[in-house]
């Protein structure tokens, strides 16, 4: 079994728990991890990456003590004996992402600097910093976060031996099969909001919605067309049978 998540899953006591209960993980990693465990590539390549790249390390359970020497030219390969207090990253490079990050860190700097400037009232935005009362551009904020862009990071337990880089990132980028009918339980079967008060209520009404959402799951596999699709055709063929005083009327 393994338990792939988000990076709102990504605290130590989550990781450890999961760990102790025996099942194995891929959880998204924070962009703010990356000068700690890519420190290594850092020091030798710099920050230039291709795309595509791939690069499988490790990162510390908690806190920022690392086992990943920074002398040593090679990423370390994730082994639990021998990496008792880090788990196992990857992590991987996208120039499409890259572009993405690049335009919202832009659009992020010109709100921070009318801010400063006086041109834009609001809360403290990212990349402002304020000091005796005055406010500026936080500009090795700003550089460290475009050092970043276009990195992606995985966090996981299972050994390289095991799943390759490669398969860890498919693995968790599966994870829009289930954010899909997430979404759909939510509108198109409204499992919310729920007016119910009694647990017998509440239980029939989520019954319900994800027998709906199964049977769902279902006709898209077998036909391949979105349920919005199928439903739209299926719609004129519904009928009824009404039963009246002994007769029946279809």
């Amino acid at each position: 079994m393994v338990v792939v998540a988000d990076a709102g899953m990504l605290s130590a006591s989550n990781l450890r728990e999961l760990d102790e209960a025996h099942l194995r993980f891929i959880v998204g990693s924070r962009a703010t991890k990356a000068p700690t465990d890519l420190a290594s590539h850092f020091r030798w390549h710099g920050d230039a990456f291709t795309d595509g790249q791939q690069i499988d390390t490790i990162t510390p359970r908690t806190g920022r003590t690392s086992e990943n020497s920074t002398a040593l030219r090679a990423e370390p390969v994730w082994d639990r004996s021998d990496h008792a207090g880090s788990w196992r990253a990857v992590w991987a490079y996208s120039a499409k992402r890259a572009a993405r990050d690049g335009k919202t860190l832009t659009l992020q700097e010109n709100r921070a600097k009318a801010v400063v400037a006086g041109e834009k009232a609001a809360r403290t935005p990212r990349f402002v910093k304020t000091a005796g009362g005055a406010r500026t551009l936080d500009e090795a904020l700003l550089a460290r976060a475009r050092r970043l862009v276009g990195l992606k990071g995985y966090v996981t337990n299972i050994p390289a031996q095991v799943m390759p880089a490669g398969e860890v990132i498919g693995s968790y980028h599966d994870l829009w099969h289930v954010e899909a009918p997430f979404r759909m339980s939510k509108t198109d079967l409204r499992a919310r909001p729920m007016f119910h008060h009694t647990r017998d209520a509440i239980e029939a009404h989520l019954t319900i919605v994800f027998t709906a959402l199964a049977i769902s799951r279902e006709v898209q596999a077998r036909t391949g067309l979105a349920i919005r699709n199928v439903i739209k055709q299926l719609r004129p063929l519904r009928s009824a049978t009404i039963a009246i005083n002994g007769t029946k009327q279809t």
